[in-house]
């Protein structure tokens, strides 16, 4: 009981060709393969473009740029440590 024979397979199967017909059953078929083609051909041009731009991406990442203000002065600027706000009081109305 636990796995089917072939009969009860070929019955079902006459059942399917019965209710949907031989045409449909070819259509979504076709449309199934299709989609798998489609599928694999966009993931090979994935894999393509992923390859081409990894291969025109610099090996060395570009140095930062130095903000100046209008009077030519260079910013430079470290953070310390981080200072917490104290947290503020409601105002009562």
């Amino acid at each position: 009981m636990g796995s089917f024979s072939i009969w009860h397979w070929l019955i079902v199967l006459v059942i399917v060709l019965l209710i949907f017909g031989t045409k449909k059953l070819r259509n979504i078929g076709g449309d199934l393969g299709g989609a798998v083609k489609n599928f694999k051909q966009s993931m090979k041009e994935g894999e393509e473009t992923a390859e081409a731009e990894t291969e025109s991406q610099p090996e060395e990442t570009p140095k930062p740029k130095r903000i100046t203000r209008a009077s030519g002065n260079v910013i430079d600027a470290e953070v310390t440590a981080k200072v917490k706000n104290k947290p503020r009081k409601k105002k009562t109305t």
